[in-house]
């Protein structure tokens, strides 16, 4: 379960969340920083990749595309990095039934505990 982080996102989470979610890249660390979402869109269906992300363009494109790739939208508002970290590795077990699931495209994640 490889996830494509977005660039509203800090890099330092590939590492933090190695052990749940290996093979994870950032936006940054494969030169896609600042490039058109579609461009993004193309490359995580390409390799086969999850994008996660805050910014609402995803969420929005996702409705109107639908998967591939799929999306994981953070409502999390400023929260910090090590409550997005912590977020997702409490989550893994939703991730994992979303991304298996071929007819989901969306999956929306908050720190409320709502998923």
């Amino acid at each position: 379960m490889k996830l494509l982080f977005d660039e509203n996102l800090s890099q330092r989470l590939v590492k933090r969340l190695e052990a749940s979610f290996p093979g994870s890249v950032h936006i940054e660390l494969i030169g896609l920083r600042a490039e058109p979402d579609q461009t993004i869109w193309d490359y995580a269906g390409l390799h086969g990749l999850t994008i996660v992300s805050k910014d609402n363009d995803f969420r929005q494109m996702c409705f109107v595309k639908g998967p591939p790739p799929k999306v994981i939208w953070l409502s999390v508002g400023n929260a910090g990095t090590d409550a997005i970290a912590r977020l997702l590795e409490k989550s893994v077990t939703s991730v994992t039934r979303f991304v298996a699931d071929a007819d989901e495209s969306l999956l929306e994640l908050d720190l409320s505990g709502n998923l």
